[in-house]
């Protein structure tokens, strides 16, 4: 299997809000291409409100997705995304990951494409450099897009 093609949005913002909403539109346009994605949040993070805006960032979209349990589970077989909080199983059926944890999900060489949201906020950016590094050091080179303000 080839390695995972990975693209780090860093937004100048360090609201999460402005993460959560970012990673929605992308999740949006990902699933409006056809892809089945799975969201990585980690465990008893933003599982919860990230399921709640994902009905409303938009007043046009519908993003067809379910929450798996925090303790695994196996996807849902119509939803084309699925919101996670633990780092149980690897891709299964789903070829793109949008990662909001703090970590490399296992099972990350199981996506064709990945995508790291990281904001301004200190931690989240340094642990993004830190997956960053990860990356290189498994021999991927991953793609870095600055978002602006208006993310």
């Amino acid at each position: 299997m080839p390695m995972p093609r990975v693209d780090f949005y860093v937004l100048a913002s360090a609201d999460p809000a402005a993460r959560l909403r970012f990673a929605c539109r992308l999740v949006e346009k990902a699933w409006l291409r056809e892809h089945r994605v799975r969201v990585q949040l980690d465990p008893g993070g933003d599982g919860a409100a990230f399921d709640d805006l994902l009905w409303t960032f938009a007043d046009r979209s519908f993003v067809p997705h379910e929450r798996l349990a925090a303790s695994g589970g196996p996807p849902g077989e119509a939803a084309p995304v699925v919101i996670a909080e633990g780092d149980d199983k690897g891709a299964g059926d789903r070829d793109m990951l949008v990662n909001l944890a703090g970590s490399v999900p296992a099972g990350y060489l199981g996506y064709a494409r990945i995508a790291e949201v990281v904001d301004a906020d200190d931690q989240r950016r340094k642990s993004g450099r830190d997956r960053f590094r990860f990356y290189r050091e498994q021999g991927i080179e991953p793609q870095t897009h600055e978002m602006g303000d208006d993310s």
